[in-house]
């Protein structure tokens, strides 16, 4: 019943926020690229900053989407990262790549986050391109009250095996392929006039006719895209036989699509209806699934009602926001899904929706259906509505809509017999071939008569319709897909049936013993519930078949209430388990305005029993089979020889008469409904059409009514075996009195009696009922729980003679209020209750007015004390006397006890006294004192302690300290960096130091990742702190009132709960009876401490700047001090690093609060805060947990684990053993532990202080030393975390020994280092240029380097030209001087942003090489060949050949041995890019770089030899007769000896024509 009053949570705004971390690229596929990634969520985008000529970029940066709507809205949208190349101001840059999920994906992973996942990225412009890179992120939602919280971080290859951490669900292949999504969309139905008549007759007299108002179109958004289709002009049954063609990878990550039916108009279209198509209910990923797919099948539009109004203040429900109060429209479509080949020819490589046409299909013939409905109670009517006649109109679909006036769609009609097996069936079993064809012409009846109410009570009325019910009935036509429905019902009812039939079974058995009851509740929580979790995919049914039922109250013509049935709980079924769990039944359903979220769903506007039945017209033989019996139809007569209709009122001639007794004990946990942050709160309880009060109880939260409520004469239809069973219910609202205007509505609960009949026994087991807790409720939210019991009596024929006679206490006198009887009211025993008053903290003013003098008031149950007065709150807000009790009457049952109810007030002038604030603590449980058994005495344990050490002595080698810092041991604690790493780092140090270590340890501190108050019950050992409260209370629905900004300070006490049983035993234990429980308790007198604040880190702050960045601070505030550390603020930091320390003096208990806050620094205006948070000091101080100074793991003297406590070890175990009383420590000779040749007991004591959680009695954890992470908090953004900070805090008595000075946690200076990179040769680099001369193929090739972060001191070789082998000859070097953290390893960059930024902003990147190889060019733009990255902590070792390098080395890392140029130092070897590169590397210090110097390229000092390269390879262009000796005699022999043979021969055998006539006339003339 609570469910009806559930809150329209899905439009109610709330504050999300998106948070993405951009942390690298991988694989971008191009050359020579500029990326930079876009983060776009809905309209809103944010880039990341660009990185210049790589194709493996390193971002980190951090983005936070803030959003204040509705959660189904924010689930929707699209999170898209988009890698872009070369954008800048003028260029929009080119889309290398992107990937998309929604949000609601995101918020349904573990913790709501992926973390370190790998985005996989593809052209949505190229379907057949594949993979176009990756995108390293985080991303995570957060709502009010999550945290962040960071999983274990894998190791870091872990992390790089990309394939096998993809930004996928779980679940989801890896392996995604594309695939087209065919929505076909067929016809439209039932839509609802869209112009008023004014409109209509505007358009009719510029249009000259009379046109269907309405423009209707399908939009359908998924996964970011948008397709419409055609519009249909004026047209209420538009037919569009045409399908949308989405083009995304399946699975896709967006699980919804989103379908609406729009109206076209010129100036603003609007949405008529919205459905939403879950792609997870119309598929299955199993081994034996199947694709998405559904229909062709209706789907019903549900949405505001369907009068027309220009401003139609319920136009959010059209879009899909909240639950729709009114049928909108039904759509025709189905839905395929077709996996793509992308090496297929036809396939178009483009994602663009696309709009194509489809055939018609054939509708199925629409069968008749029939409804029926009687109102058989109408109670609770709001008294606004009172004074006007009210009907009750019942809608299904589009019949039965009188109001509206609406026009029904032509629906196919099947007439005649029906066809198949069930049909014959429903024949012979439900009627007659005359039946089916006597109501052709049957008109519906679907609104009740109007009848004036009558009043209840001052809030309400009731209609009188006594022995007359009113009925409707109404005929409908729809296609016959009941199936759908009756498999949702099994479901539904096999669910029900397991689950009464373990709870019914194993009732009164003998011989059950606790393992039976216990294994009945795991089966009927986890079988059950797991049944019913996995089966509600099942019962949302994606392919719609009947419309739901919607209940209306309509007074003077309005719609002023609805509710709304879904159509299969009440479908008949000739087979029971089919039959809807409503259907033929009576049920209580509550009314509310239609548009019911927040104060408005809150009150009801009527309470309506209804009795339902819906099923085919030729089933409807026994539709009123369920009805109570005794009653008479009355209907109306079609004529003589006509049959007749349904009934339209039922007579009932049998009614019992009851008398209910209402046992009204107590209330806990109330709503805060006046501005005291108190009530007066009084219930009202509703029967029938009866209505009762209990007295008004001013000022308390928990009260205590103790009234039994009759009702007398109550009348009941029906027979008397009904109505044991199944009783009506009654109905407890809860108000706040106020002395002005009406009663507030505080909440509401329900519950059934507990019903005797006349004939049956007043006994047990069933009488007298029990009290019982009933949950209350306020919307959606719960507000607090009511102690009650109820019992229903039938008067019989004897009159109230025989009823049972009320037996109240006979020593209270309350007038005419009647006390709960003896046998249900609790069995009472004496406690005592006694209170430690230890002082107030942080009252705020009230009324403008500061408060003095405070005073606090504690009551239970009817008793209570007074503290002492505080004289003087601004000197000292401690009580001076500290311990008070009082002695109570409690319930034996420790469940029924009443709640403690503490009250603060301000006594002022003139005996005046003003209420500050309130708290209840609704359970005493944890109060009450419980004896403990014996335990063994102290020594034995002590005894068992010093066993542990005996023989166990431990040589420690002495270390040369000065390497190790209190960052040592940092990073030894956090889960970034393993020991293993950091001690093979500290082993390396060691050896460049030439020290020999025998054994390397570094002593960690713990590390929480939660504040430390979370791990010690917030130190509330010895005191609790309730907050005061003060104002009305918020509801989840009002983001402007919470309880935060309800406390108005904080008291602490400690509260003691004793039986009479244990006062005896007590009084022998203890020796002062003035301090009762609370003995050696410390005083409460002011006391100076010193706090020490250490601040370590901030991470993933939230952004104060338009650049998505902030410029944090630390800023602290302990009492009247405050200390802002703006000079040292760091610039463009999210995560900054502040290993600060601050000193401030205290006094206790004026300066409790310590508030560490983060500020952004602004250069113009104020700072802005980013988050703070607070830490109570003074239970930190007085913690048995002793949270002073952190218990170190190890005692030392000098170096990074110094000892910081001013007491030793052995002084804080002897004051331990004092506090507790017991005997010791004592010291024997065998335990000592022997450091640095001489004997201490520090050590020892040390041990037993770590371990003092075992000691009996008194033993508990003390706190270690540590750093704890807070979680950062804005006072406008409550519940939403704004970052966290990494700190811990030392507090230090002024009175005793100064502690020594403050940790140097500063953090760690980067070391300067020099990589010198020698680039020697290059092989089998492609070549792309072309000779002028020859045609072949040849390179001018040259080499570039630099470091990752540093593009601006890129490195250029000297060109090798000409090369047409791919061999290079360069003999270069490159000279990188670099700062790097080796804890972090990473390299420490600082630069201006810009040009225009004012300060430097710090970096750390992975310490990453990068070479390229390129092709010179001397009149256009270098050519970009070929480059690799090598990761100086982890890069494969190089290849000794050229021959023995392959690019394997790159893509099998897994399989090849790595190494880290920081352990190596020097390395040279061959590496694969487009090509082959020899390279050396060589890493020194910067001392050692000093002391060696070398030059760049072949420079001095330490020139490097000429590269040897070929004659060839010189400047060929200046030298022409060596390129023609190369052409002649090396490319070109044979072919020049070949034409200078033939040339030989011509000019031997022209010389031999030319000479030849003069030779042979010299010959013939003898000359």
């Amino acid at each position: 019943l609570s469910a009806q009053f559930t809150s329209l949570e899905n439009i109610c705004e709330t504050k999300l926020s998106k948070i993405v971390t951009v942390i690298e690229a991988r694989q971008l596929v191009g050359l020579n690229m500029d990326p930079m990634v876009c983060v776009e969520i809905g309209e809103d985008k944010k880039y990341t900053s660009m990185k210049e000529s790589t194709n493996c970029p390193y971002y980190n940066e951090y983005f936070v989407f803030d959003f204040h709507v509705p959660p189904d809205v924010m689930f929707d949208k699209i999170l898209k990262l988009s890698v872009i190349h070369s954008k800048n101001l003028l260029r929009s840059g080119t889309l290398v790549g992107s990937f998309k999920l929604d949000v609601g994906t995101i918020y349904s992973q573990p913790e709501h986050q992926f973390y370190h996942k790998w985005a996989l990225l593809s052209d949505p412009d190229d379907i057949s391109a594949g993979c176009k890179g990756y995108v390293k992120c985080d991303v995570a939602v957060v709502a009010k009250g999550d945290t962040i919280k960071t999983p274990h971080k894998a190791n870091e290859s872990d992390e790089d095996d990309i394939e096998g951490n993809l930004l996928l669900p779980e679940g989801v292949p890896a392996e995604r392929q594309w695939a087209r999504y065919y929505l076909k969309i067929y016809r439209a139905e039932g839509l609802p006039r869209m112009n008023t008549s004014i409109m209509a007759n505007v358009k009719k007299a510029f249009i000259g006719e009379n046109k269907d108002l309405v423009d209707p179109y399908v939009q359908v958004q998924f996964a970011g895209q948008k397709g419409k289709s055609s519009v249909q002009k004026s047209c209420y049954e538009p037919i569009w036989n045409e399908q949308l063609v989405f083009t995304e990878m399946f699975p896709p990550l967006c699980r919804r699509m989103k379908i609406q039916i729009r109206d076209s108009d010129k100036v603003n279209d609007v949405a008529i209806g919205t459905h939403f198509l879950d792609l997870r209910n119309i598929s299955n990923d199993g081994d034996k699934g199947f694709l998405p797919t559904l229909g062709p099948a209706w789907v019903n539009m549900y949405g505001s009602t369907r009068t027309y109004t220009l401003m139609d203040e319920y136009q959010e429900l059209n879009e899909g926001l909240g639950e729709g109060v009114s049928f909108r429209a039904r759509l025709l479509i189905s839905l395929g899904v077709e996996i793509l080949d992308p090496s297929s020819p036809d396939i178009t490589n483009s994602t663009e929706v696309q709009l194509e046409g489809v055939p018609n299909i054939s509708e199925q013939d629409g069968r008749e259906f029939f409804l029926f409905g009687s109102f058989l109670e109408a109670t609770m009517i709001d008294r606004k509505i009172g004074d006007k006649p009210i009907n009750f109109e019942v809608t299904i679909g589009y019949y039965g809509n009188e109001i509206d006036g609406l026009a029904r769609p032509k629906t196919k009609r099947k007439k005649g017999g029906g066809d198949g097996d069930e049909e014959e069936t429903d024949l012979i079993h439900n009627s007659s071939e005359e039946e089916m064809d006597d109501d052709e012409d049957l008109t519906s009846v679907a609104t009740t008569p109007p009848m004036k109410p009558v009043i209840t009570d001052r809030n309400y009325f009731h209609l009188p319709y006594f022995e007359r019910k009113p009925c409707i009935y109404i005929k409908s036509w729809w296609q016959d897909q009941r199936r759908r429905l009756y498999n949702a019902n099994i479901i539904d009812n096999i669910a029900d049936k397991l689950f009464l039939s373990l709870a019914n079974k194993d009732q009164n058995q003998s011989g059950r013993t606790k393992l039976d009851r216990e294994r009945l509740k795991l089966c009927m929580s986890e079988v059950v519930c797991q049944l019913k979790r996995r089966c509600r995919s099942f019962l949302l049914q994606p392919q719609h078949s009947v419309p739901d039922v919607f209940i209306w109250m309509i007074g003077n013509g309005k719609r002023i209430a609805y509710a709304r049935v879904p159509s299969k709980d009440i479908l008949y079924s000739s087979t029971e388990e089919e039959t809807g769990k409503d259907c033929g039944k009576v049920k209580t359903i509550f009314l509310r305005v239609s548009k019911g979220f927040g104060p408005a769903g809150w009150t009801v506007q009527s309470k309506i029993e209804i009795y339902l039945w819906l099923g085919l017209n030729r089933q409807r033989k026994d539709y009123l089979s369920g009805l109570p019996n005794g009653f008479e139809e009355n209907k109306l007569s079609k004529g003589p020889g006509l049959p007749c209709s349904p009934p339209i009122s039922l007579t009932y001639m049998m009614k019992q008469i009851f008398q209910l007794r209402v046992h009204m004990y107590q209330a806990r946990s109330l709503f805060a409904a006046d501005s005291t942050g108190l009530s007066d709160p009084f219930a009202r309880v509703f029967y029938s059409t009866q209505s009762q009060v209990t007295e008004i109880l001013a000022e308390t939260l928990c009260p205590t009514w103790d009234q039994l409520l009759v009702f007398e004469n109550v009348e009941l239809f029906g027979e008397a075996t009904e109505l044991r069973d199944d009783p009506p219910i009654i109905v407890i609202e809860i108000y706040d009195q106020d002395t002005v205007g009406k009663a507030d509505f505080m909440g509401r609960t329900f519950a059934k009696p507990v019903v005797k009949m006349a004939d049956e026994h007043y006994g047990p087991p069933r009488f007298p009922p029990q009290l019982e807790y009933y949950q209350i409720y306020r919307g959606n939210c719960s507000a607090g729980e009511m102690l009650a019991a109820f019992e229903l009596l039938q008067i019989g024929p004897n009159g109230k003679a025989d009823l049972p006679p009320i037996d109240g206490p006979t020593d209270m006198d309350r007038g005419p209020i009647l006390p709960v009887p003896l046998g249900i009211r609790p069995v009472l025993s004496k406690y005592r209750i006694e209170v430690l008053f230890w002082g107030l903290r942080d009252l705020k003013r009230v009324n403008l007015a500061q408060v003095d003098r405070p005073r606090v008031d504690i009551e239970c149950a009817g008793k209570g004390i007074q503290s002492a007065l505080i004289p003087n709150y601004k000197k000292n807000p401690n009580f001076s006397t500290l311990v008070k009790w009082f002695e109570v009457d409690l319930p034996e049952n420790e469940l029924l006890h009443p709640p403690l109810n503490i009250r603060v007030v301000d006594c002022r002038a003139f005996g005046r006294y003003t209420l500050v604030g309130s708290n209840a603590v609704t359970s005493l449980r944890k109060f009450i004192y419980r004896a403990t058994d014996k335990q063994d005495d102290d020594k034995d344990g002590k005894g068992k302690k010093r066993k542990r050490k005996k023989g166990d002595e431990i040589e420690e080698e002495e270390l040369d300290e000065s390497m190790l810092d209190w960052w040592s041991k940092y990073f030894a604690s956090i889960e970034t960096l393993t020991e293993y790493l950091l001690g093979q780092w500290i082993f390396a140090t060691l050896l460049e130091k030439e020290i020999n270590a025998s054994i390397i340890f570094v002593f960690s501190n713990k590390v929480y990742p939660k504040e430390l108050e979370s791990e010690f019950d917030n130190f509330e050992d010895w005191l609790h702190s309730f907050n005061l409260f003060r104002g009305k209370g918020g509801d989840d629905d009002d983001q402007n009132v919470t309880d935060e900004d309800r406390i108005v300070g904080k008291f602490k006490v400690r509260t003691e709960c004793l039986s009479y049983s244990f006062l005896s035993y007590i009084d022998c234990i203890f020796f002062d009876s003035n301090m009762g429980m609370f003995q050696n308790i410390p005083h409460n007198d002011p006391i100076n401490v010193l706090v020490r604040i250490y601040v370590i880190r901030a991470t993933d702050l939230h952004p104060a700047d338009i650049n998505g960045k902030a410029d944090p601070y630390i800023a602290i505030r302990l009492g009247k001090t405050e200390i802002k550390d703006k000079e040292n603020y760091i610039s463009k930091q999210l995560n900054p690093l502040f290993g600060k320390s601050f000193d401030v003096e205290a006094t206790f208990p004026m300066d409790s609060t310590l508030t560490v806050s983060i500020y952004d620094w602004d250069l113009v205006g104020t700072d802005d805060l980013i988050g703070e948070t607070k830490i109570d000091l003074e239970n930190r101080f007085y913690s048995k947990h002793r949270a002073t100074c952190g218990i170190t793991s190890n005692y030392a003297i000098h170096g990074y684990n110094v000892w910081r406590d001013p007491m030793k070890p052995t002084q804080i175990l002897a004051k331990l053993c004092k506090d507790g009383k017991l005997d010791g420590p004592h010291y024997g000779p065998e335990g000592r532990v022997k450091v640095e040749n001489r004997k201490t007991d520090e050590h020892l004591a040390l041990t037993v202080l770590k371990h003092w959680e075992e000691i009996p009695r008194v033993g508990c954890k003390l706190v270690p030393e540590h750093v704890e992470t807070r979680p950062l908090l804005h006072p406008d953004k409550p519940g939403i975390e704004q970052g966290r900070i990494e700190m811990w805090v030392d507090l230090f008595p002024k009175d005793m020994t100064a502690p020594g000075p403050a940790l140097d946690i500063a953090p760690r200076k980067p070391k300067k280092f020099e990589l010198r990179v020698i680039v020697w040769n290059t092989d089998e680099v492609v070549l792309e240029d072309d000779d002028i001369f020859t045609g072949e193929k040849s390179s001018d090739i040259f080499v570039r380097g630099w470091l990752k972060g540093q593009q601006e001191d890129k490195q250029d070789t000297d060109v090798h030209y000409h090369s047409i082998t791919g061999e290079g000859n360069f003999n270069w070097r490159f000279v990188y001087p670099f700062d790097y953290l080796m804890a972090e390893e990473k390299i420490v960059i600082s630069k201006k942003e810009s040009m225009f930024a004012w300060d430097e902003t710090e970096y750390k990147i992975p310490a990453r090489l990068n070479l390229q190889v390129w092709d010179a060019d001397h009149f256009s733009a270098d050519d970009f060949l070929g480059a690799i990255e090598l990761d100086l902590n982890r890069f494969p070792r190089g290849a000794k050949t050229a021959k023995q390098c392959t690019i394997e080395m790159v893509t099998n890392e897994g399989e090849m041995p790595m190494v880290s140029i920081f352990k190596q130092k020097r390395i040279k070897g061959w590496w694969p890019f487009v090509g082959k590169v020899e390279a050396e590397l060589h890493l020194l210090t910067g001392e050692e770089a000093e002391r060696s110097p070398v030059g760049e390229g072949r420079n001095e000092p330490e020139p490097l030899e000429k590269p040897n390269r070929p004659d060839i390879a010189l400047l060929w262009f200046l030298i022409p007769f060596k390129a023609a000796k190369h052409l002649v005699c090396d490319q070109y022999r044979w072919l020049t000896i070949k034409i200078l043979s033939v040339l030989m021969l011509l000019a031997i055998l022209g010389l031999f024509l030319y000479n030849m006539p003069g030779y042979m006339v010299k010959k013939m003339l003898g000359a």
